[in-house]
């Protein structure tokens, strides 16, 4: 399903995908290219009223970085309003922070597989490699 967004938010969104911090970098190296389980992630990519980090529509996920300043009062009200908004389009919203991208990077990668895998619906039979009796 396409997601709505703002379209002023597009040419802002081309600006933050040539200035990943080094967290987002490391984690589209893992997302990109389909790898996986086949599923298309974007990054910076417009959703409702927001710029949202990474986005699989296959599996209605998002994957939100948080750096040291989300840690902030202000920051985590605006944060949660946020994924309430995203998780109201039937979205599921993850976050994790930098640090957990720079240190535990397969822990994360773990949490993402799993939360794709439980969301996106099973192949066909043809599509699993499986050939079909006669």
């Amino acid at each position: 399903m396409i997601q709505p967004y703002k379209p002023i938010l597009k040419t802002f969104s081309r600006t933050l995908r040539s200035n990943l911090t080094d967290a987002e970098q490391l984690l589209w190296s893992k997302l990109r290219r389909k790898q996986i389980l086949g599923v298309q992630f974007y990054r910076q990519k417009p959703l409702a009223n927001y710029i949202v980090d990474f986005y699989c529509a296959a599996a209605n996920l998002v994957i939100e970085l948080d750096g040291s300043q989300h840690f902030e009062p202000d920051h985590q009200a605006s944060d949660a309003e946020r994924d309430r908004a995203l998780e109201s389009l039937g979205l599921l919203v993850l976050r994790f922070d930098n640090r957990q991208i720079m240190q535990e990077l397969d822990a994360v990668m773990r949490v993402i597989f799993e939360a794709v895998e439980k969301r996106i619906p099973p192949a066909p039979l043809f599509q699993r490699g499986v050939e079909h009796e006669r």
